[in-house]
């Protein structure tokens, strides 16, 4: 614990997290706080502290969040049975409007609140403020599930010149003013791409990409695009992971540096991964970091 470090203990702490400090100081890092690793309130609370604690020392960070749990939550306090295909919630016109009020309404702006009482300055977007994630149907069966078309990433590049910590929830819009329910992982991959952020930290509810899901001793800390087909082909990444994956893949082709999956149940995991040699969960990237 914290408070059983001596003072001398807390400064060799903060003297080691010193080069990590400089190496981030000015880059841009993506967080995709997905909706299963939001379920626990004072766990919320301390991610949105480590976020400003990045912020305070210089990082530029963009939350990108999802909602399912609220979703379905909501989908039931209103006698509506939230429906999937292929782990995509089926989104008719009733259920759109749902996602709208309960993404862009009450996640995006409890996360703002959060983050300002935290001590940083945030301010909410939704993907449809300023165009920023055009998208069109993606299939007539998922109704009105959106295929990303565009990102106009200048709301969010105004907001980090100005100090801001932009908080976005993934609902996006076409051409005719119809709105879209936008995977959180893939409008998250896009909008890092857009911004060539130098990380793009995708907290869910699993550790990483390990080798026997069963045994988190397993779990693989780094690898290469190229290592990921050869996962793919041993069944190593398999099922809700497989898409995870794609996003990652993804986020590189489109210019970000490394992506990492972790555990956003974790305490701290974002600080260890960002501040510390350890690191947290699987990073992918283009090639093997030396050294």
């Amino acid at each position: 614990m914290v408070n059983d470090l001596s003072n001398a203990d807390r400064a060799e702490v903060l003297t080691s997290a010193l080069p990590y400090i400089r190496r981030y100081n000015g880059k841009t890092v993506v967080v995709k706080y997905g909706g299963n690793a939001m379920v626990n309130e004072s766990l919320k609370l301390q991610v949105m502290q480590d976020i400003v604690l990045l912020w305070l020392i210089g990082v530029k960070v963009v939350l990108v969040h999802g909602g399912g749990p609220e979703i379905s939550a909501m989908m039931d306090r209103l006698g509506k049975k939230p429906e999937f295909i292929d782990g995509l919630r089926v989104t008719d016109k009733e259920t759109v409007d749902i996602v709208q009020m309960v993404l862009a309404g009450k996640v995006n702006k409890t996360l703002v609140n959060l983050l300002e009482n935290a001590g940083g300055r945030a301010v909410g977007l939704s993907g449809m403020d300023g165009r920023l994630i055009e998208a069109e149907k993606k299939d007539e069966k998922l109704g009105y599930v959106g295929e990303i078309t565009k990102i106009n990433i200048a709301p969010v590049t105004d907001l980090l010149e100005r100090g801001y910590i932009p908080v976005i929830s993934t609902v996006g819009c076409d051409r005719q003013g119809n709105v879209y329910n936008i995977n959180g992982d893939t409008a998250a991959a896009h909008i890092a791409g857009a911004l060539g952020a130098e990380r793009l930290i995708m907290m869910t509810d699993i550790a990483g990409i390990l080798r026997d899901r069963d045994d988190l001793s397993t779990l693989i800390p780094e690898i290469t695009v190229e290592e990921a087909g050869a996962l793919y082909r041993e069944g190593v990444i398999s099922g809700g992971m497989i898409p995870k994956v794609e996003c990652c893949i993804e986020a590189i082709r489109r210019g970000v540096k490394h992506v990492i999956i972790m555990d956003g149940r974790v305490p701290h995991s974002i600080l260890m991964e960002l501040l510390t040699d350890e690191g947290a969960g699987t990073m992918v990237s283009s090639e093997k970091i030396q050294g």
